[in-house]
């Protein structure tokens, strides 16, 4: 499948920030913009926000062409897990997609491949679109393996089986241009992205859709979007500036 045929997604991944008053601004803009006219009709706009505000979300966003989601999901359906957020939760509010294994999630969180996978599963049986991140660290990328890792951490997902992987998004990040400015040439991008798709092709899943995420900006976009296997962007800080946030989805 070429890339002109498959779609194209733009995810804004709000972290922890935000406060009623300056998501309601965002939002409006967001909802106000045409992004389906900007973005084009194969594009897809969404958001991936902090629990608290999932409400806030669906109903500011409700019947427009931006989708919303969270940004992690319990592994578990139910029972004596405080704390945790089930899939089931997250649809009642409408989600359509869910991040998992999000580097800072990974890092900070102690979560493990399989953990990762285990809550891409449990997003698909709720009828959720897990958003798996896959990524190295700098060390890692200094060292010369990334592939080896990015082959590690999506062995437990691919395992799932072709029906389960064809539901699922994929964004590659790497760790070491995660909020720190620096970015992966378009070039280092399509390398990473290229070697997951055809571990995606080896599976007959070579139509899922694979994101980049890593600084991106409305002045690197058009430039990572060209690539042939990049698929559009998982945003984090540019994502809280809707002006800057609508310019990478008219990329």
């Amino acid at each position: 499948m070429t890339q002109q045929s498959r779609a194209r997604l733009v995810l804004g991944n709000w972290k922890m920030h935000g406060s009623l008053a300056q998501n309601a601004v965002l939002l409006s803009a967001l909802r106000s913009a045409n992004t389906e006219a900007d973005a084009g009709p194969h594009a897809q706009v969404g958001v991936c926000v902090p629990f608290p505000y999932l409400a806030q979300t669906a109903q500011a966003l409700q019947g427009s062409v931006v989708s919303w989601g969270a940004q992690d999901v319990s592994a578990h359906e139910q029972g004596a897990y405080t704390g945790e957020v089930s899939a089931a939760m997250l649809k009642d509010f409408a989600c359509r997609w869910v991040l998992a294994g999000h580097s800072e999630r990974r890092a900070y969180h102690g979560e493990t491949d399989q953990a990762v996978a285990d809550k891409a599963r449990a997003a698909l049986q709720s009828g959720l679109t897990p958003v798996v991140c896959v990524g190295e660290t700098l060390a890692e990328h200094e060292s010369g393996q990334t592939l080896d890792v990015i082959r590690r951490q999506l062995a437990p997902v691919l395992a799932l089986g072709a029906q389960a992987v064809a539901r699922m998004v994929l964004a590659y990040e790497p760790v070491w241009a995660i909020g720190t400015g620096r970015s992966a040439t378009p070039e280092q991008a399509q390398q990473v992205h290229a070697a997951i798709r055809a571990e995606l092709a080896a599976l007959g899943t070579a139509q899922v859709l694979v994101l980049y995420g890593g600084s991106v900006k409305a002045a690197n976009a058009a430039s990572l979007f060209a690539m042939p296997d990049i698929d559009g962007a998982l945003v984090g800080g540019a994502a809280l500036i809707a002006e800057e946030f609508l310019r990478i989805a008219a990329a």
